[in-house]
């Protein structure tokens, strides 16, 4: 099989294409033949490295695939060759408290394809009967590609860490990015009234045709004077962060007695400044969060195939041109996702 590996880092030029041998099906597990694998920015941190990465060479990228089983191994029930499925990225053991609690991403033993284990830049992976959910009919498998990774990171955050309400007001930042497509929606959907910001006014059309009520250019405007302005002085209710260190210390003015602020990223550096006070006199939260539990895909996928949710591809580019498309997601001119075709 085709595949785009990675056997150093670096800038994207490292990204080779080769002929690797075919993945064999397991007991307990199943082959997919990779009809498209979406990108994300963890592509970008893992190409160029990590300080915890301690990857298998071949290494190959990409946690967000779809496509269809093409072969089943020994004691697998439930799935069958042929079935058309979305991958779940998220590995972990099935077996202890956290897995049996339907909270396997605190499991111990987590692993993210792509990160920690090889992924989807091929044109055949295999992974466990447990890790692959139906496609729903009526969407594209370039759309099902773009969902997994943000759309789960966004749905914790948002109905489970600080669940939204009717009426909250919720500040999503970068709303162009894929995690911030997926915010704008799952906020509008539990009845939010969504603040969305980006760095240019074009993503912020788009973010209001995607159910933003307000937005704020975050290049030129001035984040905290707009959220006061549009809040009436009080702040937003829940703050939905992936960016860090450049804006978090605005982030915490921008919250509500009693807010909440959850991040799941931090893109421009980890190491931000918080003024306790502020945490503390107005009795903020601050809540972190990674990825969601594999059961939380089925509900998303439902609400994607009956329309509710859309994933967002700006581009589908073919695998042959992973080293063009890291270009461009690094550019960050993307709203939404790039999906690469094997």
């Amino acid at each position: 099989m085709r595949a785009v590996t990675l056997r150093s880092h670096g800038g994207p030029e490292v990204l080779t294409l080769e002929e690797l041998p075919s993945p064999t099906a397991g007991p307990g597990q199943v082959r997919v033949r990779v009809a498209a694998v979406a990108m994300n920015h963890l592509d970008v941190w893992v190409r160029k490295g990590l300080p915890h990465l301690k990857l298998e060479y071949p290494f190959l990228l990409g946690a967000d695939v779809a496509g269809t089983v093409d072969q089943v191994g020994a004691g697998v029930v439930g799935v069958d060759e042929g079935d058309e499925i979305v991958v779940n990225p998220g590995h972990s053991c099935g077996r202890c408290r956290e897995c049996l609690s339907g909270r396997d991403n605190l499991c111990r033993h987590y692993r993210l394809m792509g990160e920690d284990i090889s992924g989807g830049y091929a044109e055949q992976i295999v992974v466990p009967a447990q890790n692959v959910v139906p496609r729903p009919k009526s969407v594209t498998v370039e759309q099902a590609a773009a969902v997994p990774v943000t759309f789960l990171t966004a749905w914790q955050m948002l109905t489970r860490k600080a669940p939204v309400k009717p009426g909250d007001d919720v500040l999503v930042i970068a709303a162009g990015s894929g995690v911030g497509v997926a915010a704008v929606q799952i906020a509008k959907l539990h009845g939010a009234r969504v603040i969305a910001t980006a760095s240019s006014d074009e993503k912020l059309e788009r973010a209001r045709a995607l159910g933003a009520d307000e937005v704020i250019n975050h290049k030129s405007q001035d984040l905290v004077a707009e959220v006061k302005r549009l809040t009436g002085k009080r702040g937003v209710d829940i703050i939905f962060e992936h960016v860090g260190a450049e804006v978090w210390p605005k982030l915490i003015l921008a919250a509500a007695r009693g807010g909440r602020i959850v991040t799941c990223g931090a893109t421009s550096g980890f190491d931000a400044r918080t003024d306790l006070r502020h945490v503390f006199f107005r009795q903020l939260e601050i809540l972190g969060s990674t990825m969601g539990s594999k059961g939380d895909l089925y509900p998303i996928l439902e609400h994607v195939g009956a329309g509710r949710l859309k994933p967002v591809v700006d581009k589908i580019m073919p695998l042959t041109r992973a080293e063009a498309a890291h270009r461009l997601l690094e550019g960050r001119g993307i709203f939404g996702k790039i999906v690469l075709t094997p």
